[in-house]
């Protein structure tokens, strides 16, 4: 019943806090270039900063119809508890006046939950620019009820129609996945340009430990980082943006700093290396992640996999083809952690599994800490991928414990409710 009622109210609620933020978005008045799709949105978002720098400004941390409206008030969640609300709602008429941002362009990243969730942020946005980076079954649950009226065929229509508004309202220039059927679709409801991103300008992509090299067209780029190949699209669409900026383009992303939790790496205990890529967690993800660490050479390859959420009526059907995924991974140990790769995955592996390699599983994050610090002999390579506080047990392998405040989920409340789950 709580839910109900907190889906009823979603959208009116967030319309108190658009009402003012249009008013200062109207008094600001910025060139505003919004970054959307289903995966990579922050990573893009944070190759954009690498680019353009202090000649924007950002909406790191908010990307919904509360945090949009929130981060143009300069209204700040710090804790994500319930009580911050009465201040937010009492703050919000108030900062109207503040004083107006000095950057003259705004890169707000955009998703869609649910549906409305697009138009509703489009809208009110405008872009002058839309950066439309990927689409799939994200939030997969909220859409399941179109799909059985018959308004759509499958939930990825459904999605991808949803993120089509921001091409919808979009003024001048719109940048797709060439590649990507669903986004085609949606590109005859937009009048501003399009440009597609071809798959056939990446001539090399290579990935170890260390770090990843693409090389689109003739030129090569490194990131210290590791990145699935499908970040190629968002470095050709970072260029194109610079392009309409009339901004110098960097080719060595210099200034480029990692999200939390997608390809970070980090020393741990006893001298493993970890690949913190918890943050976000549906099947396309899954898959880039996957195919990126499977390139990764070493003979102590494990992977921690935990659940992908918010499917709905395609729980099963996501978690079991994520074993076909995993089958053909090569690595010496897996550790499932929660109830649905437990139930779906698992089982479904161990069925066409034909090879030597030690699969375990737990429902709860303190046994997979457990069982991690009891079975590491040193130097193996762990990656970590989906949902189920998986920060958390990455905080407490670290070998520098300051590395803890590059890991996501930093407020108060995930501490509090890291901490009921014994971490």
């Amino acid at each position: 019943m709580f839910a109900k009622i907190k889906n009823f109210l979603y959208f009116p609620v967030a319309s108190y806090f658009r009402f003012f933020a249009a008013i200062r978005l109207k008094k600001w008045n910025p060139k505003i270039i919004v970054i959307t799709g289903s995966n990579g949105k922050t990573t893009l978002l944070h190759m954009v900063e690498a680019q353009i720098g202090e000649k924007a400004r950002y909406s790191h941390h908010a990307n919904s119809s509360f945090g949009i409206p929130f981060d143009i008030l300069d209204l700040h969640r710090t804790t994500l508890i319930k009580t911050e609300w009465i201040k937010l709602f009492l703050y919000a008429p108030l900062h109207v006046f503040h004083k107006i941002p000095n950057e003259k362009i705004y890169v707000v990243e955009a998703d869609c939950d649910r549906p409305g969730e697009g138009k509703f942020l489009a809208e009110f946005l405008h872009p002058d620019v839309t950066l439309w980076v990927s689409s799939s079954k994200t939030h997969a649950m909220n859409f399941d009820s179109l799909v059985r009226a018959g308004k759509f065929e499958t939930v990825e229509d459904a999605v991808a129609y949803e993120f089509g508004y921001f091409l919808e309202y979009c003024k001048v220039l719109s940048v797709i996945d060439g590649n990507s059927p669903l986004m085609k679709k949606q590109v005859v409801r937009s009048e501003a340009e399009i440009r597609a991103v071809k798959s056939t300008s990446l001539k090399n992509y290579a990935v170890d430990k260390f770090g990843t090299s693409f090389t689109i067209d003739d030129k090569k780029y490194l990131f210290g980082a590791l990145l699935p190949i499908e970040s190629f699209t968002s470095i050709a669409m970072t260029k194109m943006l610079t392009e309409y900026l009339d901004l110098k383009f960097d080719r060595s992303f210099s200034k480029f700093l990692m999200p939390p939790g997608r390809g970070s790496v980090f020393t741990g205990i006893k001298d493993i290396t970890i690949v913190d890529s918890c943050y976000n967690a549906n099947l396309s993800s899954m898959k880039a992640i996957l195919e990126m660490y499977s390139k990764i050479k070493s003979d102590k390859k494990w992977a921690v996999i935990g659940d992908m959420l918010e499917l709905g009526e395609l729980e099963r059907e996501e978690h079991e083809k994520l074993a076909d995924i995993l089958v053909d991974l090569k690595i010496e140990r897996l550790v499932f952690l929660g109830p649905r790769v437990l139930r779906y995955t698992m089982p479904k592996l161990k069925t066409h599994q034909g090879k030597e390699i030690i699969i375990d599983g737990f429902v709860n994050p303190p046994e997979v800490l457990e069982y991690l610090q009891s079975n590491l002999k040193g130097e193996e390579v762990i990656l970590f991928k989906g949902a189920r506080f998986m920060e958390g047990i990455i905080e407490n392998l670290l070998k520098n414990k300051d590395d803890s405040n590059k890991l996501s989920r930093r407020e108060k409340i995930w501490e509090k409710r890291r901490k009921k789950w014994g971490l």
